[in-house]
């Protein structure tokens, strides 16, 4: 299901602010933080986690520890902090070929800040919704390490 008040072609989805169901649960995408700031009402100092779509373009734009890179490669629903900056690397993209195409997304869940997910709230807000043969559901969120070339602590 695809929602555009727009009529144009969907070239380019850089901008636009995608509602899913994430490897973990559902979650607004985006490319644009600032999109996805407005809608949570998030201060600019809170980041977001950077969804990528292998493993191969992670490496391309940041550094994983040496140590370290075997267990980010494996991991399944797991976020992981180096110097700051979160990342998670999603192997499974769905069925959707406007995810895809996508490198990577900021990610965030879909819910008004610190309450659950409330459908209504996330289709108003979202440019694009894709929903599968599963609804989408609330789900367990991802585990969250912050690693670094020697150690690994658990943060969530």
């Amino acid at each position: 299901m695809v929602k555009r008040d727009s009529t144009s072609r969907l070239s380019s989805i850089d901008s636009f602010v995608i509602l899913a169901q994430t490897d973990t649960t559902v979650g607004l995408l985006s490319t644009d933080a600032q999109k996805l700031q407005a809608i949570k009402l998030r201060p600019s100092s809170k980041p977001f986690i950077k969804v990528y779509k292998n493993f191969q373009t992670l490496t391309q734009t940041l550094r994983v520890p040496k140590q370290q890179k075997r267990r980010v490669r494996r991991a399944k629903k797991t976020t992981f902090v180096v110097k700051g900056l979160a990342f998670r690397v999603a192997k499974e993209s769905g069925n959707s070929a406007l995810l895809r195409k996508s490198l990577w997304n900021y990610s965030t869940s879909a819910n008004e800040g610190g309450k659950n997910f409330d459908r209504a709230f996330c289709e108003k807000k979202a440019d694009i919704i894709i929903e599968t043969k599963v609804p989408l559901h609330e789900g367990d969120s991802s585990a969250l390490y912050k690693i670094n070339a020697k150690k690994r602590v658990r943060l969530r």
